[in-house]
């Protein structure tokens, strides 16, 4: 029984219709034969009308097995009126007696009877139309608001053939892509079950430096990332921005920040991640990369990016808490010089590190120290420097940087996008900004002014394109120097620095090599001076 059905799921419809036709035809054939074996023998007369080679009295005579049979049609004339026609008659035995006289399976307009147990028997048929004739689904040329509701029906079923086929498909296609990315996600996330093991004991900075003396300069190796991101437990939230959140973390029992980035910035972690990993770019003036990952399930995504954590925030937060004195704002400024003067710079070698520009540089991406000096933060924005091709490795995000601190040049998109060095010398405009920032808070004969964002005498909070095109390239002004800085020599050197880096020519901008040299020798004059 169980091959049977087997058999049977396993036919085509196609093989089901013939066979279906085959077993039709065969059981018609039977009911013939048995027709022929009990049908009687002798001749019957029968009414015709019309006749055909018979007598002028209306009638015809059957062959032996033959039989009588009357019909009854409806032939439409107008859309409104049909015309009856009524037609009587011999069936002789091998025209087929007793197909002809079975009822049709199909409805139609058309009915006829047979009959043979005695003479004339054909004018006592009675025919009938039946209900099925004039079904609601046939139509019949002589009904025309049948005819068409019928279209209407026809083109409603198609039109929404069309629009589910179409659903269908557009819903078939969104899962595809949702699949495509929890798969990629997932490629990225099956190494996190395989945990490696990190001695007890071991420090971030011990790793590091083994790293480091690896040879490798570009970070932990991946799978020890990993390690530490799955071990990482968050405290609390320190800062939101557009590209996502800031945490304090602990990783047994040290303090870490990790930076989870919106999933929609899955860019701007991938470009980040790259280029803290750069050769030789670890610099006591970068903040310390230590490890990125991808944690998550299938139903959620967290994008992590975990780097040293430094109590003091950003340079923005710390002059709004500290006032500075001379040697403090030296310390500040000289060492955010340092870490950008190490981006902007191209190591060549073996393993050399190609040069970068920062791209956002501000008070908020740069970082204090306990130490009471800087570090350079937030890469994402980044561009590299690839002096083999001498090609510019610009970032696929398009985020762009902030308008408070943009240079003319970008303000007027006429910053030329293929020379590397127009890039440099918009970070120098902005960090002549920052060192405006870090000399305002100097304390001068026991006065230190409040802590402001540049340009902040002309323009809102939140100043628009537009707002820094008219302050900056229309009017060219610039942030207000005080002119008590001209009594003091060190602020008097920070002001002609900071000038000449805002100048409106790209070319004119110092370099912060050349900037790094000249605050270096105004520290090294302090420290020298006699206490």
């Amino acid at each position: 029984m169980t091959t049977l059905v087997w058999g049977l799921r396993t036919l085509k419809m196609a093989d089901l219709r013939i066979m279906g036709s085959k077993i039709y035809t065969l059981w018609g054939t039977l009911l013939i034969l048995l027709y022929f074996c009990y049908s009687g023998t002798e001749a019957v007369r029968c009414h015709c009308h019309p006749c055909y080679n018979s007598d002028t009295n209306g009638t015809c005579e059957t062959l032996p097995g033959g039989a009588c049979y009357a019909s009854k049609s409806l032939t439409p004339l107008t859309d409104w009126e049909d015309l009856e026609t009524r037609t009587w008659g011999c069936l002789a035995p091998e025209g087929g007696t007793l197909l002809q006289c079975q009822p049709s399976a199909v409805p139609h307009r058309e009915v006829s009877a047979c009959c043979k147990n005695e003479d004339l028997c054909n004018l006592n048929l009675n025919l009938t139309f039946s209900e099925e004739d004039f079904l609601p689904g046939v139509v019949h040329p002589s009904d025309p608001e049948k005819r068409a509701e019928n279209v209407t029906q026809i083109v409603l079923l198609i039109s929404v053939t069309v629009f589910l086929l179409i659903l269908i498909v557009a819903i078939t296609i969104v899962y595809l892509r949702f699949k495509r990315q929890e798969f990629r996600r997932k490629q990225l996330l099956v190494d996190s079950e395989h945990e490696t093991f990190v001695p007890v004991g071991q420090t971030l900075h011990s790793l590091i430096d083994e790293s480091q003396s690896s040879g490798s300069g570009s970070g932990l190796p991946l799978i020890v990332q990993r390690t530490i991101a799955k071990q990482i437990t968050l405290v609390r939230s320190i800062g939101k921005g557009r590209f996502g959140e800031v945490w304090k973390a602990k990783w047994r029992g040290e303090n870490v920040a990790v930076k989870i980035f919106f999933t929609t910035e899955e860019q701007s972690w991938f470009r980040e991640t790259e280029l803290y990993q750069t050769v030789l770019l670890r610099h006591e003036n970068i903040l310390g990369f230590i490890a990125a990952d991808i944690k998550g399930t299938g139903s959620w995504t967290q994008l992590y990016l975990i780097t040293d954590y430094h109590e003091n925030g950003s340079l923005y937060d710390y002059l709004r808490l500290h006032a500075l004195d001379t040697s403090e704002m030296l310390y500040l400024a000289h060492s955010a010089a340092c870490g950008i003067s190490h981006l902007h710079v191209e190591i060549f070698g073996t393993r050399g590190k190609p040069a970068i520009a920062h791209r956002d540089v501000k008070s908020k991406n740069i970082l204090v120290r306990k130490n009471g000096t800087c570090c350079i933060a937030d890469l994402g924005l980044a561009v590299k420097y690839v002096s083999e091709n001498n090609e510019v490795d610009l970032a696929s995000n398009t985020r762009c940087g902030t308008k408070r601190y943009m240079a003319p040049e970008v303000l007027e998109e006429t910053l030329n996008k293929n020379h590397f060095d127009s890039y440099k010398q918009a970070d120098m405009y902005a960090f002549g900004l920052v060192l405006w920032e870090i000399a305002r808070r100097c304390v001068i004969r026991g006065f230190v002014q409040e802590a402001e964002l540049p340009y902040y005498e002309y323009v809102g909070q939140d100043p628009g394109i537009e707002d820094m095109r008219k302050i900056v390239s229309v009017e060219k002004l610039r942030p207000t120097i005080p002119a008590v800085w001209e009594e003091q020599e060190y602020l008097k050197v920070m002001g002609r620095l900071m000038c000449e880096c805002w100048h409106p020519s790209p070319a004119a901008r110092l370099t912060c090599l050349r900037i790094k040299k000249t605050l270096s020798k105004m520290i090294e004059t302090i420290e020298s001076a006699p206490k």
